[in-house]
């Protein structure tokens, strides 16, 4: 799995345009935060998606705190911390914190959006 940072608000918007090609997930990371850690551990360890299905992006949350309200108040989410959105045709189609991030769960989330 290769993170692409996310940085800024013109990179989300190139984010936003590239969803109406593929998926893009967006992964909010709090280094200071054990409960992130273990969720990027675990989708790191669970990520069987390939470079043409899903791209995944990386937020600093503490860098880049402003860029991730712009997320939430784009995307319509409640600010959590750690947070997937995954992004198709610009909207966010699922989103999920804490330990809820899964990546069984995001594999359905993914083969039921390929009937759309």
């Amino acid at each position: 799995m290769k993170w692409l940072p996310l940085v800024s608000s013109a990179q989300l918007e190139d984010v936003i345009e590239r969803s109406k090609d593929r998926l893009c997930l967006i992964f909010k990371h709090s280094f200071t935060c054990n409960i992130s850690a273990m969720a990027k551990s675990r989708l790191e360890k669970g990520w069987s998606f390939g470079e043409e299905e899903i791209e995944p992006y990386f937020l600093d949350l503490h860098t880049y705190r402003a860029l991730s309200n712009q997320l939430a108040e784009r995307f319509e989410v409640f600010h959590e911390s750690p947070q997937v959105l995954l992004i198709r045709q610009g909207a966010c189609i699922y989103d999920a914190s804490h330990l809820d991030i899964d990546p069984a769960e995001l594999k359905l989330v993914v083969a039921e959006s390929a009937d759309y």
